[in-house]
């Protein structure tokens, strides 16, 4: 027989993960301003093995336009150069020896449009998981039926589950909405 409050504190913790998903991913779009979280799938070789950036290097944020960044180690400036050319960050570095700076630019209105339909893509991503989670209990609670669950039970509990799935999409759209803001602010 299924266990009915645990089924619905799995799916929590699922619509959950869908949550901070969906935040970790609009962290690193970068909406014009300086954020250290675009540089997060940074890998840098080191040493023979390839590590993420912030453990080669200090990173933060001297002003809202410029990401600095400075190795730990100057003969790895270098390889920190290549790694951010390789990744998806799409700034080119700067560098003078010691310190490299990430200069960003002020999107466009074009730009910032498109990065608001990259946010509402990964949005959507995470709706979708949502979704699916709501299906999964849903089913899950349908076949409980035939093994002895009560009808009772089952429409409290897809009541609860309902309630559930709209907390999580509210949030994920206040999420989105936050992003979308932020974007689109000149």
């Amino acid at each position: 027989m299924i266990d009915v409050k645990e089924t619905l504190s799995k799916s929590e913790e699922r619509m959950e993960m869908a949550a901070m998903f969906l935040e970790e991913e609009l962290s690193r779009i970068r909406a014009g301003r300086a954020n250290v979280a675009i540089l997060d799938g940074v890998r840098v070789e080191s040493y023979g093995s390839r590590v993420p950036l912030n453990q080669v290097a200090t990173v933060n944020c001297p002003d809202a336009r410029t990401i600095a960044i400075k190795p730990w180690d100057r003969k790895q400036i270098r390889d920190i150069e290549k790694a951010i050319m390789d990744s998806d960050v799409g700034i080119t570095p700067e560098n003078n020896g010691e310190v490299i700076r990430l200069a960003l630019p002020q999107p466009t209105e074009e730009r910032r449009r498109d990065l608001v339909k990259q946010c509402n893509k990964i949005a959507e991503k995470a709706k979708v998981e949502v979704r699916n989670v709501r299906a999964d209990v849903k089913d899950k609670l349908k076949k409980a039926i035939k093994d002895g669950l009560s009808e009772d039970n089952e429409k409290d509990a897809e009541a609860e589950l309902q309630k559930l799935h709209d907390k999580y999409i509210k949030k994920l759209d206040e999420l989105i909405e936050a992003k979308n803001k932020e974007i689109m602010t000149v």
